[in-house]
Formats: structure tokens, sequence, C-alpha cells
């Protein structure tokens, strides 16, 4: 099994799974999520209008904030140390790196 296979197989973790469903929940919910901060942060709206807005955005699913979405490696599912260029953590970044497996990569040498 190479190296890549390895790394694949562990992103099937229960964790990339919940993240993956909040990020579709984060997407679903943007536009209205939106328009409810607005509405609520809004001064010149009456507090009837604004305290009903506010009532509807708590009503959504907290999954549903980006806040809550958290980068991870597309292949170890690791959520700290990843590169967003990439997408993926810097310990598989340097081992598909140093193995000639990234294209436009190189060692930097000087």
């Amino acid at each position: 099994m190479s190296f890549l296979e390895k790394m694949t197989a562990i992103n099937e973790e229960n964790r990339c799974i919940k993240d993956n469903h909040r990020r579709e929940l984060a997407e679903k919910f943007e536009l209205r999520r939106k328009l409810y901060k607005a509405l609520v942060r809004d001064p010149t709206l009456p507090n009837e209008v604004r305290e009903n807005a506010f009532y509807k955005l708590s009503k959504l699913p907290r999954n549903s904030s980006f806040t809550r979405v958290r980068n991870r490696c597309i292949f170890t599912g690791r959520p700290r140390g990843v590169y967003q260029f990439f997408r993926m953590s810097r310990i598989v970044f340097r081992t598909l790196a140093s193995n000639g497996m990234l294209n436009g990569v190189k060692k930097a040498s000087w």
C-alpha cells in the first residue's frame, strides 16, 4: 500500500464527515444567516423587527455557522498545521514534496 493510499484510508473518519456536514450546512444557510445578522445590527429598524430577526437567527442550526468549520487535511483529517492553499497538513506536504509528488514545489536552496 502506497503512502497516499494509507493517508486517504484514514480520511474516512467520523470527524471529517462531521466537518463536511458543517460545511454543507454553512453554505445552505449562509444568505439567511447574513440577512438576520444585518437586521439585528441595524439600529434604524424598530426593536420589534430586530428582536424577531434575532429570534430567527437563534433558531438556525448551530453547525450552520462558518466559525464551526475547521480546515482539515484532505489526506489525514488532521485539524492543525494545515496549509490552506494545498489543503494538506505540514507532515503530508513535506512527505509529498520530498518525494517529488507535488508539481512546482521544490526544496529551496540559495
